[in-house]
Order: C-alpha cells, then sequence, then structure tokens
C-alpha cells in the first residue's frame, strides 16, 4: 500500500468523524457553549485541563488569537506534555489517587466557576477525581471524552466509574478504544490517531458556541486577536486590562 493511499486513509477517517461528532454531538456543543457563556456573563472564570495528549486540546483554548482571553489552563506538574522526563512518568501520575484535589485547592478555581477535562478514556484517577472535586467545589464541569470506554474497558478509579459520570455536559469524541484509525498488511499495531484533531475541533465549537451566545445577549466576547496583525498587539492589551482579574496565566 502506498504511503500516500494511508495518508488519504487518514484524512477520510478523521473527516468522517468530524462530521459524526457535528451531527450527534451539536446539542451537547450548545449547551457547553451556553454554560461557558453563562459563566462569562455572570463574572466567572474558565479552566482547561487535559492530561498527556489530552492536554494539547485544553491548550488550544489558552491565550490564543481568536480564542477567550478569559480561559486558563489548569496544570497538573508532570502530566501536561510528553516533556516531563521520564514522559512515561505522565501517564502514572494519571493513576495517583488524590493529585486533583491536591491540585484543585491550590488553584484560583472557585464556586461559579467553569472548568473542562479533557480525557480519552476517563477512566484514570486524575480525570475523575478532578471532576469529582471541582464539582464539590461548586465548579460547572464539561468533560470532553470518549464514552465508547467506559463499556469497553475497565475503570482505574476505585469508585468504578468514569469522567463522563461526574460531569454537568458530555462531549463525546467517538473516538474508537485504542485510539488509531488505521491498520495495514505488514505494519503490525493500528497507528494514526485522530482524537486531538477531534478534541480540538469540539473544543473550538464549543467556544464559538459561547461567542455566538454572548452576542445574542448583548456582551462582546472576550477575545484575543492575532499579534502579528496591526492594531492586535492593543487590542489584546485593552482585553487583558478589562478581564484582568479572570486571567491566571500572566502572573
Amino acid at each position: 500500500m502506498s504511503e500516500s493511499k494511508l495518508a488519504g486513509q487518514f484524512f477520510d477517517a478523521a473527516i468522517g468523524l468530524l462530521q459524526r461528532v457535528r451531527d450527534e454531538e451539536s446539542a451537547h456543543v450548545a449547551a457547553a457553549g451556553t454554560a461557558v457563556a453563562d459563566t462569562v456573563a455572570a463574572g466567572g472564570r474558565l479552566f482547561a485541563f487535559g492530561a498527556g495528549h489530552s492536554s494539547l486540546a485544553a491548550q488550544d483554548v489558552v491565550y490564543r488569537a481568536g480564542g477567550f482571553a478569559v480561559m486558563n489552563l489548569l496544570t497538573v506538574p508532570g502530566v501536561v506534555g510528553v516533556d516531563v522526563m521520564p514522559a512515561t512518568l505522565g501517564s502514572a501520575l494519571e493513576r495517583v489517587d488524590g493529585l486533583a484535589g491536591a491540585v484543585l485547592d491550590s488553584s484560583p478555581a472557585r464556586a461559579g466557576d467553569l472548568l473542562v477535562i479533557i480525557s480519552l478514556s476517563g477512566r484514570n484517577a486524575l480525570p475523575v477525581e478532578m471532576a469529582m472535586n471541582a464539582r464539590a467545589l461548586g465548579l460547572k464541569v464539561i468533560g470532553v471524552t470518549s464514552v465508547a470506554y467506559a463499556t469497553e474497558t475497565k475503570s482505574r478509579h476505585v469508585t468504578g466509574t468514569y469522567l463522563k459520570d461526574h460531569c454537568d455536559i458530555v462531549l463525546d469524541s467517538k473516538i474508537a478504544v485504542g485510539d488509531a484509525e488505521l491498520t495495514a498488511d505488514g505494519i503490525e499495531a493500528p497507528f494514526a490517531p485522530a482524537s486531538t484533531v477531534v478534541t480540538s475541533a469540539l473544543m473550538q465549537a464549543m467556544m464559538a458556541a459561547a461567542a455566538g451566545e454572548l452576542v445574542a445577549r448583548g456582551i462582546e466576547p472576550p477575545l484575543l486577536r492575532s499579534g502579528n496583525v496591526d492594531g492586535g498587539t492593543e487590542w489584546n492589551g485593552r482585553v487583558m486590562t478589562e478581564y484582568g482579574d479572570r486571567i491566571f496565566y500572566r502572573h
């Protein structure tokens, strides 16, 4: 099989998944957008969290052109990316009981805020406890996960539950267990994961819905512009000053 054919098959698989989540998750995306808009309108703060590669989609909505200035990354030391050494430590930390509570207790998150938790499998202790603790603190929780894992894998949390069980709203990425879209003769393992593409799209769709909802209420969305276009730096300075008490990535 030619390399170009495999590349095309991946694009087809990713496009198919994007179309599926667009059609099947539209009501949930709209609800999530409304929840984000509700939080912004009420003066609350926004946070996003993901561990390992799930962190990529969380980072994609923080401090970026076209994004909400008030979306903050909730970080857990050692699990934000593959830069931790050894990289396998991040996976191990996802299974540590009590870590999520400690992180939340030392974070600026408080009742009335909103937290988006991204976890493809939703089965590890960290995302499950993050959701449980966040709701106990009075935060609204949106989970972005593959619901299929809850029926095809075993939870690693003591309760036997998954991220999806502790969220106010769930966005299902529809990613198959194993997160690999392709197989081919001569290649021993499935390959070409699409979770980052689909999860990032769900996150951006949610934020787009939130922007539309705010405008419908007569509220200007707190959007950042690219610093590489004329006037962008000045625009961002104004937005960051106006919403400075809700932005935590500058301190």
